[in-house]
């Protein structure tokens, strides 16, 4: 089939590939524009541009896709595959392509339609989320549904490591649906819909005031980026790693404390801290860090972290 991609981050780079290499014929690749990534000033391609590219694939980075419409309708393409693309397409270019465009999201739909399906899981504490093949329309992923696959969530898995698993269900769902769909009609989406924002940094600071098994989740659904975090003495520490002790272990502590142990007391028990990153510095083990840390001016190694 002669297909127009459109994706950007690398969550996008694979099920481009897989259509490669299963012989449809990527006829044009849309992504968006370079940005500044990461550290520095530099602007870089995004990774389905760079990796399309090495394919020898033609890519156009338009700051709207309707700027691209022309070269759309003259493509040739008879469907569009979306994967993270990052931009709503409006009803102009949905109707450029003789069988329109699908969508493959990252969740179980109506449930977590938006930026943010695989961190909003994880937060809501869900027991299970998946992968999901859609027409698209012209609202936020409102579109009726051609397959699915679900898949339990583990309870230590992070946002990172479950976005790598969704990803490997969905190229595999995308390979084997693709070829079927203009046979059939996908079906609409039923129950209630939930909305999945793109996350801030600021949601993610860690308030001991909260239950520990909720700051767990926070901590999770940030890794990798863009981090659980809290501040001792000015001083930003991201958590990247931890686990949930029940409150009769260690001592007795005021809520907010981080012991001799990394253990953070919160309102329900105690949060201990497996990984770190303190500010300025690299990722390192919680014991690590703890011992490079000076002792207060009563000798205590204890801490307490800054209250938002």
């Amino acid at each position: 089939m002669r297909l127009l991609y459109c994706g950007t981050p690398i969550d996008a780079v694979a099920p481009m590939l897989a259509l490669h290499e299963a012989g449809h014929e990527l006829v044009l690749v849309l992504t968006q524009p370079d940005r500044r990534r990461g550290r520095g000033s530099a602007t870089m391609a995004s990774p389905v541009r760079a990796a399309a590219e090495e394919l020898g694939l033609p890519v156009l980075t338009p700051e709207r896709a309707v700027d691209a419409l022309d070269a759309l309708r003259a493509s040739g393409a008879e469907l569009g595959v979306v994967v993270a693309f990052g931009q709503l397409l409006v009803p102009d270019v949905l109707d450029a392509l003789p069988l329109g465009f699908v969508n493959l999201h990252f969740s179980l739909l109506p449930r977590w339609r938006g930026a943010a399906p695989v961190e909003r899981a994880i937060l809501a504490g869900d027991a299970e989320t998946g992968v999901s093949l859609m027409r698209l329309e012209a609202g936020l992923d409102t579109g009726p549904v051609y397959a699915a696959v679900a898949t339990p969530i583990g309870e230590t898995e992070t946002a990172g490591e479950l976005r790598e698993r969704l990803r490997v269900l969905g190229t595999e769902l995308l390979v084997r649906e693709l070829p079927t769909l203009t046979d059939r009609e996908p079906v609409p989406q039923t129950g209630m819909h939930i909305k999945a924002d793109k996350v801030t940094v600021e949601e993610f600071r860690l308030d001991p005031r909260r239950d520990a098994s909720e700051l767990l989740r926070m901590v999770r659904a940030g890794n990798p980026r863009p981090g659980a975090w809290t501040t001792i003495e000015g001083a930003r520490l991201k958590v990247l790693r931890a686990h949930v002790e029940v409150s009769g272990e260690g001592p007795t502590v005021p809520i907010g404390t981080i012991d001799a142990a990394a253990r953070l007391r919160t309102a329900t028990g105690l949060l201990a801290f497996d990984e770190v990153q303190p500010e300025g510095k690299r990722v390192m083990p919680a014991p690590a860090w703890l011992a490079g840390r000076p002792t207060g001016t009563d000798g205590r190694v204890e801490r307490t972290v800054d209250l938002p």
